[in-house]
């Protein structure tokens, strides 16, 4: 998505509308955001892939920007967002997945996206949803409407020799691991991640055209690489962990320089963790392993005889809007007592600004406006990013981004929203 929030006062006044739109509208709406996210499809491949995920929803969520001033109304801006299941810290909760977000390269720096989100926001708090969630091509941009970087997750990349586990990694002789095509193993993936997803902060239940997604090989998913496989450790009780990956066929004078190209991997046992491990680095010909998607804590490195010996890169993965302050704040457990005055601004949501007292404990919090001056005072994407217990305040407080008039209030808040595990989402939607 390109960034139009920034208006630029030499571009000619034009009118638009805001609205929803159906199902035969909808080739428009991906037009749009096919073109300004640089797509390679054209809109016929575009609406094959994107179809059966929006049409199991439906499209009432889709909303577009319409230019009225034209001989003949074209869609100029389009917002949609999914309906998830995703787990947060107070467990299971509905929540806004925020996707399919452009604007016309011609309409850019116009506010049609300011408009959009606008509109967006007050749809989601109207269906009484607490929390929207993204996945960000530009942050720069949807910080400005209130979304924090609350998620960070790795990729890494293991070469041998060091594709190898520590000697005393778990390693359980009655596990045993299975390669098949996914769809003879979807049952056992559906059980493991449906177990994974009930405790994972960040994950959200997948649906039957979520799943079809993630499973889906065709040649444009699968570009140079073997088909999509899938290896799933089991114990006498059931299916433990997964592994979804391709491989890479290379060849150097040396010899094999094969790739495993691992595109979902989890585990509900530390022993699962190490015979998926094991399973990808045992691999004949294979000299390299990719994880894109990794959480913060993923086990891996911990298993690594030298972990300085993974190339590992944290980037930004989910980015969550609090849509309802008090709501989100009230039933979100804490790890330690606080209580303050928070000071909130929040530009696209007025209804979450102004001064929230904070009287929080280990089984929710109590959260009401009050005239008292703030102990501290900050931006609604702030708490976006903190609300999942992995970005700390204190960050934004030594950049000068937060102000805190009581000295030790982000500290406290920042113990009080800690949480032990990395949150983790691993789809982008």
């Amino acid at each position: 998505m390109t960034d139009d929030t920034r208006v630029n006062p030499d571009a000619p006044t034009r009118g638009w509308t805001v609205r929803g739109t159906d199902t035969d509208e909808f080739a428009q709406a991906a037009r749009v955001f096919g073109q300004s996210l640089l797509f390679p499809e054209d809109i016929d491949s575009l609406l094959e892939r994107m179809r059966p995920l929006h049409g199991a929803v439906g499209y009432d969520r889709v909303l577009v920007a319409v230019d009225e001033t034209q001989d003949e109304p074209e869609v100029i801006g389009t917002a949609n967002r999914f309906p998830f299941e995703m787990t947060m810290p107070e467990g299971r909760v509905p929540v806004a997945g925020v996707t399919g977000v452009g604007v016309w390269p011609t309409h850019r720096r116009r506010g049609v996206l300011s408009s959009l989100m606008r509109r967006q926001l007050a749809d989601i708090r109207a269906e009484g949803v607490r929390y929207a969630a993204l996945w960000a091509s530009e942050g720069a941009i949807y910080e400005r409407f209130g979304y924090g970087n609350a998620c960070t997750e790795l990729d890494t990349t293991l070469t041998r020799p060091y594709a190898a586990l520590r000697a005393d990694a778990p390693r359980d002789p009655e596990l045993r691991v299975v390669l098949r095509e996914p769809a003879r193993l979807r049952a056992d993936l559906e059980r493991v991640h449906e177990d994974v997803c009930a405790v994972q902060v960040g994950q959200f239940r997948r649906t039957e055209p979520w799943w079809d997604r993630a499973l889906f090989d065709g040649p444009a998913r699968r570009g140079d690489k073997a088909p999509l496989m899938a290896a799933v450790v089991s114990g006498p009780d059931g299916p433990l962990g997964y592994a979804l990956y391709r491989v890479k066929a290379k060849w150097e004078d040396d010899g094999a320089q094969g790739e495993a190209h691992v595109q979902e991997i989890t585990a509900t046992t530390p022993a699962a963790w190490a015979a998926l491990f094991d399973h990808l680095f045992s691999r004949d010909l294979v000299t390299k392993v990719f994880f894109p998607f990794l959480p913060a804590d993923c086990p891996l490195h911990h298993l690594l005889p030298d972990r300085g010996r993974a190339v590992a890169v944290h980037y930004p993965s989910l980015w969550l809007r609090l849509v309802d302050v008090a709501g989100a704040l009230s039933e979100r457990p804490y790890a330690a007592p606080f209580e303050g005055v928070v000071a909130v601004t929040d530009r696209f949501a007025p209804w979450n600004a102004g001064r929230w007292r904070i009287k929080a404990d280990t089984d929710g919090a109590r959260v009401e406006l009050t005239d008292d001056e703030p102990d501290l005072s900050l931006d609604v994407h702030h708490l976006g990013a903190a609300h999942l217990g992995q970005t700390t305040l204190t960050g934004f407080l030594r950049a000068g981004l937060v102000t805190e008039h009581t000295p030790g209030t982000v500290a406290r808040l920042d113990t009080a929203l800690h949480r032990v595990d990395a949150p983790f989402c691993g789809v982008i939607f």
